[in-house]
């Protein structure tokens, strides 16, 4: 890459009056003043500079110019003080001034002196920051600026003490704020540089002078200041931090060493600090008070370890107990804080005192200390507790907090090496085994847990780890399928093969092995292997982010991997396909390869196609693919190259021709995206290599080298044009939204790289775009999807314009009376239409006239503005520009006064919003505007005035006037009397219609009629929904504008030194829009109305912080505390909305909180958590529904804070206030608090446990260790304690009475999503133990889903170690016997919590009448009677199983039916239990025998609850053993079949009969499946017409017609291919029937599913079988309802049913998966080989000229119905279902090539017609002929530009229809 060297720039010098005097009288001839930034200025300065220089090295002391030396010395240090902090001339004078001789510095330094003291003797405070940085200059490698330091500490600190005095009136004024912060960090930074570099100054000064001295009192005020900003928690936390140091190292300086006042400062005691000044000690001691914040501590350590030295042993006494007291107090205050940015700056403090511990450690030969060596020691209390601070943050949000836990980590295994140098063997040194074990035995989704392992890597080596756990690689490979995982994984995985590598190869270089094959090949069996594995057999899901993160790094770790890669896949690619959605062998190969590319392994293309590791044959397979992904990765290795210049090959052009076409229509966004990208490398590829190739042209000599060249050119202009005129071609009405897309990105990309020129240009892609191809780009606006309309719009600008037409005034015109018509549009996304062909229009120079034209035929009084001869293209945008904005606003002003007198009118004919849109679409900048500006605000205005009413009313959606306010009940009453009929409401549920023509004498009736698009003088259809559109659509556009404005226009203000900003929107404006959004978001009730105000307010809000008005910085802070207050004193009469979740309230708070820089203090922020936390928590005198809406408020908006993503973690230390007060709104009497702390409940789980990463609800990814729960939130650790205390002592009560306290559910809740840790310890200052009497007391409850949530939330409360005791007592407290006092609540809640940890057993169950507790019973005993093999569980299982063989399941009569409250539990628990004995490990129970009679209990037991769950138990078992490929298990014996097949037949429970059915569809799949009836064995064919008069009567059961279907496939076949079954085929008509009738669009996806895999299977046997089994009608209808499958817009639908084309059969088999697109085009192809085949040649033709026709009846409508503006069925919004993937245009053009080619064959077959045939070939020529006559009636009433007249469908089936007349008249 070639770096461009920047241009230097060089600022003039700002010199008042007499400084330029002086400067002038000089010697200095060149005049700052001309300096303007050009290089060749800076040249000329430099240059002299130089001069200056050499001249002044070379003076001597022999009699110099006095006068010249002293004037050229001034002048060089006058600038040099002047000049600004960038400035690059001041390095050069810097270096002219250091190359003075020594008998010329003294005077150098006095004249550097001079002038600094000059700059800070008198400054204004807009000057210190100049000041400083020239300071900081001085200081910075500037020799002789050093010497003027001892006398910068003065002004420092006056600077410094100014800043701070500034910073009590700034509050609220973010950006000056910020300015300040960093001034002061400047000043602090400055001093401490100055101290160092006086250091020695200041020690000699302080000795010299034993009394009182200046110095003593600038250090004491400096240290005061260094004071005051670490106690003052308004300054940010890197100007405290570098005061921490700044302190740190003013004490060194002064005591030398400093670390026992250090140790003292950290210890907040003055004990220490006797041996310091008195001043000093003065300033310490107020730093020592105990109420000093916590952050002091924290900051105090950070200095000492910078700012003191730790190399080597301290000549301080107490550096040892300095070393060990940093480590505690870290630790102290990790635990109580809450900021994300302070745990950020522990974490690396932490880190920073490993460091300087390592640094401490003595050399060799030395001792260390035996406390110090004692307490770094692994296992030492230290080191145990920095443990636990890692283990509680390697899980924190924070990126940076988890890289310094691994890097802390890192340092003590390295502390522990060095304290142990004897036990280098890691297998010896118990401490690291108990670890390595400890880490490897937590769950994999701990992401603390990879960095920590590959901490282990690193220093001892992969191997160690390896031995340990042999099957980590695999392991970690399963891993990389969760992209949260997969980074961390993938570092490990790169950690671990990189180690190995190397330490494979040196041992073989240890043991004298050269040839690496032997090693390499343990190495490929140990990284490469499992890779493969995955690559070829896992889902393409799972297998994304291994590509992404491990693949490349493998390659680049060993780039001779790729030829082992290659033969192991190519040597399993015929064989090999890999499981249903993996890519196999070829996917695999294609993904190595790319891989492999993309990092430089693969030759280049030039040496041949990629070195010749791949066949160009699979390569091509590859392109087509089924799988995208497959496709992606082919593409990738075609289009990537390491080279950005290296040379297409014709070849790499055919592969993209062949790649193309059945790709360009992806319903994927990521494979369209990824395509777009790759053909975008490519192209760029192709420009670059061009320029090359041009280059070499005119310098090559060789001739045969210019042909080639040449030749290359010629192939590159064929491809490009080939690949325009493909895109263009593709862009018909039909094609779909993910074609047009494609193509459009495509061409963009054309025409950005190499444009569409006509001129004499390499290319000249210009030249092959036609107008028609032109018109088809422009009718692209017209699509309802935004991106196509934009892409399109962008692509027009790029095309000639000599194509698109627009200089052609009648063309002009025609799209400009488009764009007016759609903007008034009743059709939300007419507008964006309508928006996007005027920005298109606002480079047409002509533009103006056109709109006077429009302008006099409406009667509009509009003039626009009058361009000068021959404008600027710029200027002619800008005028053209306001010339539309003024039309626009216009007829604005004119519709909304229509609107004011009759707004239902304005609905229906001209809504508001499509002007309002267009005019914010085309708004750009410009002086001319000024006057505009103000018309477009209070029409604005008038717009929200007018429809205000009813977006503010409280039910909006159906315009109910239920406000009791007077001025919105007037203005709904007023709507309501137009829309409203008098004595009926059926306007809710008709529409109305209008007269446009109404007289002033309300007299005259209106008319009724149904009206046109052009709506000239007609009437107008009115629905409630359009009235509501036009309202909160024209809400959301004046939102959207006034946003616009406020953010894009430049702001009119006066600042405070009378200096007037010209813009052009004024403060007061500004102010005015802010009030506005006010209004509407603290007063709307529609959701989507203050949804879209809060857009247009977020913009607002975001220009007042940055703008340089003061008075409108504090604007944000002056609305916060009055909406704060209107919260606190509102109540039922307040204008607040209570109701809907405060409605806009919540808005109004986020975006003003927002818009506070994240890089502040956050004051807003704090102030209103802290007042919204306090009216949150409950209150006594806040018990009744009106005085509890401030409350209801509050958890409101606290939810909606909660989820803000902006606000970040610095909302996160008010998490713990905030979950306090929804669980104590609990216990609210009312109803709207409880609600709203159940929202605000589950808000903050998922802010502190994730979002819901899968389906199990209590999945380790949404949970925390205790440990870490409590560290990072501290303060629930009390509350929740109490809170549960007080929970548990209302849960048990004698008198049997159900206390359910309102918090107990939500405490239990939380403690279950706590799990315990193999790491935890029990020394923790936040132990769990407390909590766990309470919960097990809560297991006592008479609420059963508490007993549950109990006995989850004991488990992380018991420490691994106590689980056995834990258990033991809980079993104690269960009764020995029954008793009439025992509560079976506390036994069933006992049980549970016992079963938690699955070791128990009891007694005296048969005695117990209790079904809910027997039931938990049982639940254990399934537990415990596992795969376990003992004897003690044996006869456990015996005692089980007489339990079940007595029970009801197994022994029940009719007399014992009667089900009382559990018993379908107790029943459930039997049941599963059963399963166990029967299905899961039917061998350990008692074999077949048993297992047969449990399942007839169990399948026809009367509940269906059981025989639903002992299906799921069979189901889930067969396809275990189906995924093994075993044969049929024992325990599936002939009675169960039997059973199964019964049950089928009789089952009349829906969930049940599902089951059922699939049971038997893996069984017939499977294996040979016998249908018996009990005994009675039943035919083939019965069952056949059974199941198929089953499925057809299910016809409305859509769930089950796909099981239907799988069973009626799997026997049709058998039933016709076996033992003669002739009856059978009149049955396979019916399947026929059956399975076209699935194969239809509204037919659910599993149908779909289950349809296109019944005609994959049956491909070979029916579909192709050259007999024709079910005749050919029914045959050819399958056929057709493949291709319909091929259409369906589901892809995975479409995937399965392109698998026909890989089924082994001699005409079908293609030996890989294809895309649908491919498998459509081979399949019609096939079916037409087949006819010929089957020699019915002519129904061929005439089957397909009957689907090219399609139905006449749907045709004939569609061709004949005139498109309306409201019909009885239309919408303002599209409903139903819309095929977005099929493309009728292409299929026609499909259908009529290949019928093209079948008339071929038909004329060359002789022979005579059936009359049949005759008789239908007539009436398709009848029928083409009507068609072509309706067809062209259609055309003739199509207007100028249909496709923005009318629908896109109806233009769709005109040109269908075009086609068809085309092929058949």
């Amino acid at each position: 890459m070639v770096v461009k060297k920047k241009t230097a720039k060089v600022e003039a010098v700002v010199l008042d009056e007499d400084k330029l005097h002086k400067l002038i009288a000089s010697c200095f001839h060149y005049s700052t003043n001309d300096v303007d930034g050009h290089q060749a200025e800076y040249d000329y300065c430099v240059s002299i500079l130089h001069q200056a220089g050499s001249q002044l090295e070379a003076l001597t002391e022999e009699q110099p110019d006095e006068a010249l030396l002293e004037a050229c010395l001034h002048t060089l240090s006058l600038v040099y003080t002047s000049l600004q902090a960038k400035n690059p001339l001041r390095r050069a004078i810097a270096s002219a001034l250091s190359s003075v001789p020594a008998w010329l510095q003294e005077r150098t330094v006095n004249n550097l002196s001079a002038c600094l003291s000059n700059c800070y003797s008198n400054p204004s405070s807009d000057r210190y920051p100049h000041i400083v940085d020239t300071i900081t200059a001085c200081l910075d490698g500037f020799a002789l600026g050093e010497w003027c330091s001892p006398c910068l500490l003065q002004f420092l600190h006056k600077g410094l003490s100014e800043y701070l005095q500034q910073n009590r009136y700034r509050a609220g004024r973010h950006i000056a704020q910020a300015q300040l912060m960093h001034s002061c960090l400047s000043v602090v930074k400055t001093s401490m540089l100055v101290i160092q570099r006086s250091q020695e100054t200041i020690s000699t000064a302080l000795q010299a002078e034993q009394k009182h001295c200046k110095l003593d009192d600038t250090l004491s005020c400096l240290l005061g200041c260094y004071t005051h900003i670490l106690t003052d928690e308004d300054f940010i936390q890197s100007v405290q931090s570098t005061a921490g140091m700044a302190v740190v190292l003013l004490i060194r300086s002064v005591m030398g060493c400093g670390d026992e006042v250090v140790c003292s400062l950290l210890c907040s005691s003055a004990q220490g600090l006797d041996s310091a000044p008195h001043w000093l000690k003065q300033r310490c001691e107020g730093l020592c008070t105990g109420g000093r914040p916590p952050g002091v501590s924290l900051y105090l350590c950070h200095g000492a370890l910078a700012m003191l030295s730790w190399k080597g042993a301290l000549p301080g006494p107490q550096w040892e107990q300095l070393l060990l007291l940093v480590p505690n107090t870290l630790l102290d205050l990790d635990v109580s804080i809450k900021e994300s940015s302070t745990a950020m700056v522990v974490a690396r403090v932490l880190t920073l005192w490993s460091s300087a511990a390592l640094d401490c450690q003595p050399g060799e030969g030395q001792p260390c200390p035996p406390h110090l060596l004692q307490s770094l020691r692994g296992g030492s209390e230290l080191q145990r507790h920095l443990l636990e601070h890692i283990y509680s943050h390697w899980e924190h949000p924070l990126d940076g907090v988890r890289h310094q836990t691994r890097s802390l980590f890192r340092n003590l295994l390295l502390l522990h090496q060095n304290t142990n140098p004897s036990t280098c063997d890691p297998t010896k040194d118990s401490y690291i085994k108990e670890l390595t074990q400890n880490l490897l035995g937590l769950e994999w989704h701990m992401r603390g847990k990879y960095g920590s392992l590959g901490c282990f890597v690193e220093l001892y080596g992969a191997r160690y780890l390896l031995d340990i756990h042999p099957q980590l690689p695999s392991c970690l490979l399963g891993l990389m399928g969760d992209q949260t995982l997969a980074p961390y994984a993938s570092d490990l995985l790169e950690r671990l093969f990189v180690s190995h590598k190397a330490q494979l190869a040196s041992e073989a270089a240890a043991a004298d092995k050269t040839a690496p094959e032997e090693w390499m090949g343990h190495w490929h069996q140990t990284w490469v292997t499992p890779l493969l594995q995955v690559l070829c057999r896992a889902r393409l899901d799972q297998t994304t982010y291994i590509l992404d993160y491990f693949l490349p790094k493998l390659l680049r770790c060993s780039p001779s991997s790729l030829a082992h890669m290659v033969q192991a896949l190519q040597d399993t690619t015929a064989c090999s396909t890999g499981l249903s959605g993996s890519r196999g062998a070829l996917g695999a190969l294609m993904t190595c390869l790319r891989a492999a590319r993309a990092q430089g392994v693969v030759p280049s293309s030039e040496e041949g196609l990629w070195g010749g590791l791949v066949p160009l044959s699979l390569l091509r397979q590859a392109l087509v693919h089924k799988h995208d992904q497959v496709r992606m990765d082919a593409l990738g290795l075609v289009c990537e190259s390491h080279r950005s210049t290296e040379v297409l090959t014709s070849q790499e052009m055919d592969l993209i021709r062949h790649f193309l076409p059945p790709n360009l229509n992806s319903q994927s966004p990521g494979v369209r995206q990824q395509t777009v990208s790759l053909l975008k490398k490519l192209l760029c590829r192709m420009k670059d290599s061009t320029v090359l190739l041009q280059k070499r042209l005119i310098q090559e000599r060789d001739q045969g080298q210019r042909d080639r060249d040449q030749h290359t050119l010629h192939l590159y202009k064929d491809f490009l044009r080939w690949l325009c005129v493909s895109l263009l071609e593709v862009l018909l009405p039909g094609a779909s939204f993910s074609k047009c897309l494609m193509s459009l990105h495509l061409l963009c990309l054309l025409g950005q790289l190499f444009t569409f020129s006509t001129g004499p240009d390499a290319f000249a892609l210009g030249e092959v775009v036609t107008s028609a191809q032109a018109q088809n780009v422009l009718y692209c606006i017209a699509s309802n999807f935004l991106e196509v309309k934009q892409l399109a719009s962008t692509l027009l600008r790029k095309l000639p314009g000599s194509v698109v037409g627009l200089q052609v005034q009648e063309r002009m015109h025609c799209v400009l009376q488009a764009a007016l018509d759609l903007s008034t549009s009743t059709r939300p996304f007419d507008s964006v239409s309508a928006a996007h062909l005027l920005n298109m229009l606002l480079h047409q120079p002509d533009l103006s006239q056109a709109l006077l034209q429009c302008a006099q035929k409406q009667g509009l009084d509009f003039q626009p503005p009058s361009p000068p001869p021959q404008p600027s293209e710029a200027l002619m945008l800008e005028l053209n520009t306001l010339a539309v904005v003024q039309f626009l606003l216009h007829c604005l002003q004119l519709e909304v006064s229509r609107a004011e007198s009759s707004l239902l009118q304005a609905a229906a004919s001209c809504p508001l919003y499509g002007r309002a849109h267009c005019i914010t679409a085309v708004l750009h900048q410009s002086e001319q505007w000024r006057s505009l500006v103000s018309e477009l605000i209070a029409v604005c205005y008038r717009m929200s005035d007018v429809v205000s009413p009813v977006v503010q009313s409280s039910s909006p959606e159906g315009l109910i006037p239920m406000d009791t306010d007077s001025d919105t009940s007037a203005g709904l009453q007023k709507i309501l009397q137009e829309i409203q009929p008098r004595d009926t409401n059926d306007f809710f549920t008709s529409a109305r219609e209008l007269d446009t023509h109404q007289e002033d004498d309300h007299t005259q009736s209106q008319t009724t009629h149904t009206p046109s698009l052009d709506r000239g003088g007609e009437g107008y259809r009115v629905t409630a929904q359009m009235v509501l559109v036009c309202c909160w659509r024209s809400m959301k556009e004046v939102a959207m504008l006034l946003g616009q404005l406020c953010q894009s226009l430049p702001l009119h203000y006066t600042n405070d030194s009378a200096h007037t900003h010209v813009g052009l929107i004024t403060e007061e404006q500004v102010e005015g829009v802010g009030l506005y959004f006010r209004q509407q978001l603290l007063q709307s009730r529609h959701r989507g109305a203050f949804e879209l105000a809060y857009v247009g307010f977020v913009r607002l809000t975001d220009m007042l912080c940055r703008s340089g008005s003061q008075a409108l910085q504090q604007l944000p802070a002056r609305w916060l505390s009055e909406v704060l207050e209107e919260v606190k004193s509102s109540d039922p009469s307040s204008k607040l909305c209570a109701t809907r979740r405060s409605a806009g309230i919540p808005f109004y708070i986020q975006a003003l909180l927002s818009s506070e820089p994240k890089s502040s203090s956050c004051s807003l922020l704090k102030m209103t958590m802290r007042e919204l936390i306090t009216l949150a928590m409950p209150s006594v005198d806040r018990n009744t529904d009106s005085s509890t809406v401030p409350q209801v408020h509050a958890l409101n908006i606290l939810r909606a804070l909660y989820r803000d993503t902006r606000l970040g973690e610095n909302i996160i230390p008010f998490v713990s206030d905030g979950l306090q007060a929804a669980v104590l709104g609990f216990t609210s009497p009312v109803w709207a608090v409880r609600n709203s702390s159940t929202l605000l409940f589950s808000t903050l789980i998922t802010r502190i446990f994730g979002v819901k990463k899968g389906k199990d609800e209590h999945s380790k990814k949404n949970r925390m260790t205790g440990r870490e729960f409590f560290t990072r939130f501290p303060a629930l650790y009390p509350f929740l304690l109490n809170q549960l205390e007080e929970a548990a002592a209302t849960v048990e009560s004698d008198s049997g009475q159900v206390k359910l306290h309102p918090s107990l559910f939500l405490l239990l809740l939380v403690l279950s999503r706590l799990y315990p840790s193999p790491m935890d310890g029990s020394s923790s200052p936040l132990g769990l133990a407390p909590f766990l009497p309470f919960i097990i007391r809560c297991g006592r409850s008479a609420v059963y889903r508490t007993r549950e949530m109990a006995a989850r939330a004991l488990v992380p409360f018991v420490l691994v170690t106590q689980v056995p005791s834990t258990v033991h007592a809980l079993l104690q407290e269960l009764p020995p016997e029954p008793g009439p006092k025992i509560q079976h609540n506390h036994i069933h809640g006992t049980l549970l919590q016992v079963s938690r940890y699955r070791t128990f057993f009891c007694s005296h169950f048969r005695q117990n009448g209790c079904v809910v507790t027997r039931g938990a019973f049982l639940d254990v005993l399934v537990c415990l009677c596992g795969p376990k093999i003992n004897s003690e569980v044996g006869d456990l299982r015996q005692e089980a199983l007489s339990i079940l063989m007595a029970s009801d399941l197994v022994s029940s009569d009719d007399s014992s039916s009667a089900l009382g409250p559990g018993s379908t539990q107790y029943l459930l628990s039997l049941a599963r239990l059963a399963l166990s004995a029967s299905v899961e490990i039917p061998d350990l129970w008692g074999g077949s025998q048993l297992s047969g009679q449990l399942l007839q209990c169990l399948l026809w037991c009367p509940q269906y609850e059981v025989r639903e769950l002992a299906l799921e138990g069979v189901l889930r078992r067969l396809q275990e053993e189906e995924e093994k490929k075993k044969r049929r298990p024992q325990w599936l014996d002939e009675t169960t079949l039997s059973n199964l097949t019964s049950l089928a037949l009789h089952e009349t429970h829906p969930q049940c009969l599902a089951k059922v059915l699939s049971v038997l569809c893996v069984l017939s799949s499977s294996w040979e499946l016998q249908w018996r009836d009990c005994v009675q064995a039943l035919s083939q064919e019965w069952v056949l017409l059974h199941l198929l008069a089953l499925a057809q009567k299910s016809a409305h059961r859509l769930e089950k017609m796909h099981l239907y279907a799988q069973i009626i496939l799997n026997i049709s076949p058998k039933s016709y291919l076996c033992d003669h079954l002739f009856g059978a085929v009149a049955c396979l008509s019916q399947w026929g029937v059956l399975v076209c009738s699935c194969c239809s669009e509204d037919q659910p996806t599993e149908v779909k599913l289950t349809a296109a895999k019944v005609l994959v299977d049956c491909a070979a046997t029916v579909l192709s079988s050259p007999h024709l089994p079910l005749g050919l009608s029914t045959t050819v209808s399958l056929w057709r309802s493949l291709f319909t499958l091929l259409q369906d817009e589901d892809q995975e639908v479409r995937d399965s049913a392109s698998d026909f084309i890989s089924v082994p059969s001699p005409l079908l088999s293609t030996g890989v998966s294809v895309c649908p697109p491919v498998a459509l085009d081979s399949g019609v192809g096939l079916l037409c080989r087949l006819f010929e085949q089957w020699g019915q040649v002519p129904a061929g033709v005439l089957a397909l000229t009957e689907w090219l026709l399609g139905d006449e009846e749907s045709n004939d409508e569609a061709v004949t119905d005139e498109p309306s503006s409201l019909d009885e069925e239309d919408f303002l919004f599209e409903k139903g279902d819309l095929n977005l993937w099929a493309e009728p245009v292409q299929w026609m053009k499909l259908l009529h090539r290949q019928l093209g080619s079948l008339l071929i064959t038909f004329q060359q077959v002789t022979g005579t017609l059936e009359p049949d045939q005759v008789q239908q070939i007539q009436t398709l020529s009848t029928q083409a002929k009507a068609k072509a006559l309706s067809s062209q009636q259609a055309l003739d009433s199509l207007q100028a530009l249909p496709q923005f007249s009318c629908t896109m469908e109806h233009t769709i089936t005109i040109i269908i229809i075009i086609i068809i007349i085309t092929t058949t008249v």
